[in-house]
């Protein structure tokens, strides 16, 4: 029996009117919300306009929904609701982070390329790098409150129970007796802003080419989603008898260790963008005049 346990909660919502509001939409209003904040700041402290990412936001938020949607729909179709409605029932939950990134990825850079030239691109990105950490952190929460992303059966002081209704519809039978859970979503929160914290320090004391952070920031998530799918026992497709994203977090951060090598080295890789550089004697768009800027980006030049 489990004395202590983190409760399940009562409901993933509330009533304004006629309206309900679900937790889990809320939580990503604050995960904008916050990496709009640290990447505003992270981006002034590297001689940037702030306010370019307002509009970053404001293409790159929209996209991310509807990439984390796709890729959420494409690799596992059988948790969608039969109804018409159901691709597009996003406050149930399914968005996967991987679809998710890319789309807003894109949605950046389609305001980016035309705002920065590509060495500025690539500062930006290292800038958003530990925004991204934050917003996926408050995002973790409105899984909590949909009562999902748990491990195996736990007994620790801080399992999670989950309500017997979300054991039969996400688990297989023979989980269905057990009451508490390993809180992987609470454990990739703490991580994720811990990563957050560490990007941010090492781009201030060491010198980092751009984007080296953002590709650390690949490997540092990436790594801990291949340790966090070999616990989760929620439902998942497999191949090769391993969770499909623990494939693909494995390829990501393979990925991201070799690009961050590159970087740092200089071989030719980095993010596209628009020209190199502006023309002669021609600030780019979203970008302080040289004068104004840090001798260094977040993390160097």
């Amino acid at each position: 029996m489990t004395f202590a346990y983190i409760p399940s909660p009562s409901t993933n919502g509330f009533y304004i009117g006629p309206f309900f509001l679900h937790w889990y939409g809320i939580s990503y209003v604050f995960a904008v919300a916050g990496a709009i904040i640290v990447t505003r700041r992270l981006w002034r402290e590297a001689g940037g306009d702030p306010d370019l990412v307002y509009d970053v936001a404001l293409w790159g938020f929209p996209a991310g929904l509807i990439g984390g949607r796709i890729y959420f729909l494409i690799t596992t179709p059988s948790q969608v609701p039969p109804e018409w409605w159901g691709p597009f029932a996003i406050w149930k939950g399914g968005l996967g982070i991987w679809g998710g990134i890319a789309g807003g990825v894109a949605g950046g850079l389609f305001v980016l390329r035309r705002r920065l030239p590509r060495n500025e691109i690539r500062r930006f990105a290292d800038a958003v790098a530990p925004g991204l950490l934050v917003a996926q952190s408050f995002g973790r929460i409105g899984n909590y409150f949909n009562q999902e992303l748990f491990g195996a059966p736990s007994k620790l002081p801080w399992a999670l129970r989950i309500d017997r209704a979300h054991r039969v519809a996400e688990l297989a039978p023979r989980y269905w007796g057990y009451s508490t859970f390993e809180p992987t979503f609470l454990y990739e929160i703490i991580w994720n802003l811990s990563l957050a914290v560490f990007l941010v320090w090492l781009g201030r004391h060491r010198r980092i080419k751009p984007p080296g952070i953002f590709a650390l920031y690949v490997v540092g998530y990436c790594g801990f989603r291949i340790l966090e799918e070999t616990q989760r026992i929620d439902y998942s497709n497999y191949f090769l008898g391993m969770r499909v994203n623990f494939w693909v977090a494995s390829l990501l951060c393979l990925f991201g260790i070799f690009w961050f090598v590159a970087i740092q080295r200089g071989w030719r890789v980095g993010l596209p963008g628009a020209p190199r550089r502006p023309a002669t004697g021609e600030a780019a768009p979203g970008a302080l005049p040289s004068s104004k800027r840090r001798s260094a980006p977040v993390g160097s030049r």
